[in-house]
């Protein structure tokens, strides 16, 4: 009997926990440095799933871009559950929203990950750049890459 109430209270102790986690909202704030210079604007997408990271923008569930007038840059995404994320930022240079390439099809633009991972001949997979929101208030930073 002991067991069995032991047992039941655990389990009602993970069913409470995984209730508040899935309840949990925060805040994501990305510091972005590694710039050239100044011009145009600096944009970055935060993505929940691998599906479309890191360009497809229609599976980016936030976006923000700002001008740059600091560097590092700091961008604050608010209200995302707990959960995990990988976050594509770029320098906008022309400010058309996207990176731009080459005729090669290597970017001619800055651009940079969460967890800044090495990035050869191809983006990173979701999980290299994934990063875990769990807590009010998380902050990572991302360097720029150029080519």
């Amino acid at each position: 009997m002991k067991v069995s109430l032991l047992l039941l209270v655990s389990v009602g102790n993970l069913v409470w926990f995984s209730s508040a986690k899935a309840n949990f909202n925060g805040s994501l704030t990305v510091e972005i440095d590694g710039f050239k210079n100044k011009q145009g604007q600096v944009c970055a997408s935060i993505f929940d799933k691998s599906q479309g990271f890191p360009n497809n923008r229609d599976r980016v569930i936030q976006r923000q871009c700002t001008k740059i007038t600091d560097i590092p840059v700091k961008l604050t995404f608010e209200n995302l559950p707990a959960g995990s994320y990988a976050v594509a930022a770029m320098h906008d240079v022309n400010e058309d929203l996207k990176l731009n390439r080459n005729s090669l099809g290597m970017p001619t633009e800055g651009f940079g990950f969460s967890k800044n991972p090495e990035v050869r001949t191809s983006a990173p997979k979701f999980g290299d750049a994934a990063i875990i929101l769990a807590g009010p208030n998380t902050s990572i930073q991302i360097h720029l890459k150029y080519l």
